[in-house]
């Protein structure tokens, strides 16, 4: 997708960090946004963390990962050495990730990537977590389509990895948690929100924006709005 009209920011930061959105504790080398007011957000409260990380080096592979991704965002960390902000890569939807690799890496490197892909994901999950989520969102929402909810599940049991925020909630599996993950999976899935906030629209605006197709679906999915 070319012709963004503003680059979305990812910063890795230096010292501590909070997320003044959800209040989680990030610690040392978080990913977050910088709101307006210069507040803190984790990818979670930013809605950036259904992406995943592209390291620079490779510019054919980021042009076309670019290309192929609705939603992106440049990553950068502050160098004391330079006294600015290095790219360290971008953060694009793994559909636009995979199609890219597809016309870039041999079918050996293309097999070692995803594996390697996949181990880490393996790696961050709680495999009993996992399913005792999913159940939760059959529980919740009994008409969601099959397979979705395990999609769900694997990303809130990423969250509670630790590599976002909400890990407590998810960990307890609360039910604002379990709806949260949800109805962010349905913005990002079944509606145009990606593409708004591509286009430079405010998160709040676009959760408006998009809010009567979610709540449709969330009723149509057997939970009450």
């Amino acid at each position: 997708m070319e012709g963004r009209s503003q680059d979305l920011k990812v910063f890795i930061t230096t010292g501590e960090a909070k997320c003044n959105e959800c209040c989680e504790e990030l610690g040392r080398k978080a990913w977050i946004t910088v709101a307006e007011d210069r507040s803190a957000r984790c990818l979670a409260c930013a809605d950036l963390d259904h992406l995943v990380f592209l390291p620079a080096g490779d510019a054919t592979l980021t042009r076309r990962a670019r290309k192929h991704t609705t939603l992106s965002a440049i990553v950068l960390k502050w160098s004391r050495s330079r006294k600015r902000y290095e790219r360290q890569g971008v953060l694009v939807e793994e559909t636009a990730l995979n199609r890219a690799e597809e016309k870039c890496l041999t079918d050996a490197d293309l097999r070692a990537r995803r594996r390697e892909r996949a181990r880490e994901r393996r790696d961050l999950l709680d495999r009993q977590h996992l399913v005792r989520f999913a159940e939760r969102v059959r529980e919740l929402f009994p008409n969601c389509p099959s397979g979705v909810d395990q999609v769900i599940a694997e990303h809130a049991c990423l969250k509670y990895s630790g590599r976002v925020g909400r890990s407590a909630e998810a960990k307890k599996l609360d039910e604002r948690a379990v709806r949260n993950a949800v109805t962010a999976r349905i913005r990002h899935s079944k509606t145009p929100y990606d593409e708004l906030l591509a286009s430079g629209m405010e998160r709040d605006t676009a959760r408006r924006e998009v809010w009567e197709q979610v709540k449709t679906i969330l009723h149509d999915w057997g939970g009450a709005t």
